[in-house]
């Protein structure tokens, strides 16, 4: 949920923070994940008060929330880091007991515990959830990976041996560097040090990482392609005219999604989808990314991004049906033809 901050990117966090807030007025069905990217913002930014009350806005009303138990733990991790230890400890407590069935919250709260050296708590919560998500689990979701990839850490911090959920996470780590290696609790401790060549080293190896969830990252998602009504598009392109080489027309952008699909549906492609944008949606996405909306490599991210929240509509419609283009015709008289 952190936006990251590299070094070369100077970012105005509060500016961020308060154009997602106004744009999360503007699109009250995506409020939620703006104003969560909002409080990130706030945190980087050291407005930390600020941001429990913009956790707080949402919990006002957490009767519409999709994810409260993640807001709470937001909020747990983000009171900890200004002194609120007691109160940051209460809501961890709360949301243990509630047993999240999504692993977010849990990871949150024990990273939590983790960060302030509480490793016994951190472990105790990282197996509560291993042991509530993934019991009889043959092939653990996706979202679950970093529940048993940071119980295996805190385990090797611990000095504790292996056993059958850290050998679990063993065959789901898919980087060139190895848990062990990744974990080794010196190599952890030496993220500290100040001598540049361990600090290169270090780098190295998280860009590993990195680079192999990125790449998992799309994996359990529909294949999705992008798609920007008339409207959508004509703003976009006044706002980022660097697009335009991206964009020619409308009508060619429509004929390019159409072919692509029938393209990698000749390949053999399954599960392909159309999303949706919207220009204060994909702005949002690229200010979590710390990129500008002209980078046309964030687009097929932003597809996916969507289709992982379930915006994707499968493709090909019926031919009976609309067409996905929205030109109120069937979809065999219109694109399908």
């Amino acid at each position: 949920m952190r936006p990251d901050t590299p070094a070369e990117n100077v970012v105005d966090h509060t500016a961020e923070a308060a154009r997602l807030e106004r744009t999360a007025g503007l699109y009250p069905e995506d409020a939620e994940a703006l104003l969560l990217q909002a409080a990130a913002h706030l945190e980087l930014a050291d407005a930390r008060p600020a941001a429990t009350a913009l956790y707080d806005r949402l919990l006002s009303a957490q009767d519409t929330l999709e994810n409260a138990p993640l807001v709470r733990a937001l909020k747990a991790s983000n009171l900890w880091e200004y002194d609120h230890e007691a109160e940051a400890r209460a809501i961890i407590d709360g949301v243990r007991a509630t047993a999240p069935r999504d692993p977010a919250p849990w990871v949150i709260v024990a990273e939590s515990l983790e960060s302030h050296d509480e490793l016994e708590a951190a472990h105790d919560t990282f197996t509560e959830a291993a042991t509530l998500l993934l019991t009889d689990v043959a092939e653990p979701p996706y979202a679950t990976h970093p529940v048993l990839f940071g119980r295996h850490r805190v385990r090797r911090m611990l000095g504790l041996p292996h056993d059958d959920w850290d050998a679990r996470a063993d065959t789901l780590h898919s980087s060139s560097v190895s848990l062990d290696e990744l974990h080794d609790p010196k190599r952890v401790w030496s993220l500290g040090s100040d001598n540049p060549a361990e600090l290169e080293a270090e780098i190295s190896r998280l860009q590993a990482e990195l680079g192999a969830y990125r790449e998992a990252l799309s994996r359990p998602f529909p294949v999705a392609v992008l798609h920007w009504p008339a409207t959508e598009l004509a703003e976009l392109l006044s706002a980022y005219p660097d697009l335009a080489t991206e964009y020619p027309s409308h009508d060619e952008h429509l004929s390019t999604i159409e072919s692509s699909l029938r393209e990698l549906s000749t390949s053999g492609t399954p599960n392909l989808g159309i999303v949706t944008g919207t220009v204060p949606s994909y702005e949002a996405f690229a200010a979590s990314e710390l990129s500008s909306p002209s980078d046309t490599t964030l687009l097929p991210q932003y597809a996916t991004t969507l289709a992982a929240r379930g915006r994707a509509v499968s493709w090909p419609p019926q031919r009976t049906s609309d067409c996905w283009c929205g030109q109120d015709q069937r979809y065999d008289a219109c694109h399908g033809a």
